[in-house]
């Protein structure tokens, strides 16, 4: 017998029959990958819904501020305007809370001020250097250790500077029973009618024991 067998004419058939079956695989595979080239050169397909949408925040003004502004302003008014007429309202409520803040600073800072320190920054309103304060301390140090309240039964003197009577300071502000600044600008203007300067109320407070 022959190695080699002619193939009888039914497998003939199936062999044309699988080799066009798979020349027509191969060309289909062959088309798929030119039609992906192609779609890759043409650019990106668009989508058919959007992923996602980022809107830019104003860092200035959150959502409901603007939509307060826009409510205050007549219809139609441009976008253009609306951001200036909102920017300026908001610049002047900006400007109102510093004003405020700084007018609530100052106040606590002048609440924190000792007696002695007003008195310093007191001692310029009347022509005096800084030096005469060595001898106001003593001064107002022996008569009413510096208190707002002190008081001397006998001769009704009142305050830190010991005025006789009392409502006598009431020509330097109406709050002369509480405040410390009130109380010291009476006393240092008395000091320079009768004295001239601290050191010389001083000296007629050691030469007499009262000045």
């Amino acid at each position: 017998m022959s190695p080699f067998l002619t193939p009888s004419p039914t497998t003939s058939v199936k062999i044309q029959r699988a080799l066009t079956g798979s020349a027509v695989a191969i060309a289909a595979a062959v088309a798929g990958t030119l039609g992906a080239w192609s779609a890759a050169a043409a650019g990106p397909a668009p989508a058919s819904q959007p992923i996602g949408h980022v809107r830019e925040v104003d860092p200035v003004r959150s959502a409901p501020a603007q939509a307060l502004f826009a409510a205050r302003q007549p219809a139609g008014l441009p976008a253009a305007e609306l951001d200036a007429v909102s920017s300026t309202a908001l610049n002047s409520a900006a400007s109102r809370l510093a004003a405020d803040a700084g007018i609530a600073a100052r106040k606590k800072s002048r609440a924190a001020l000792t007696p002695r320190r007003i008195a310093r920054r007191l001692l310029h309103h009347f022509h005096w250097s800084r030096r005469q304060f060595r001898y106001l301390n003593p001064l107002w140090d022996r008569e009413s250790s510096w208190n707002v309240y002190a008081s001397n039964p006998y001769s009704g003197a009142y305050g830190i500077p010991q005025a006789v009577p009392g409502s006598k300071m009431a020509s330097a502000g109406s709050h002369w029973r509480t405040s410390a600044r009130t109380q010291i600008r009476w006393g240092l203007r008395y000091i320079k009618d009768q004295y001239g300067s601290p050191r010389a109320a001083w000296e007629h407070e050691l030469a007499t024991g009262w000045y």
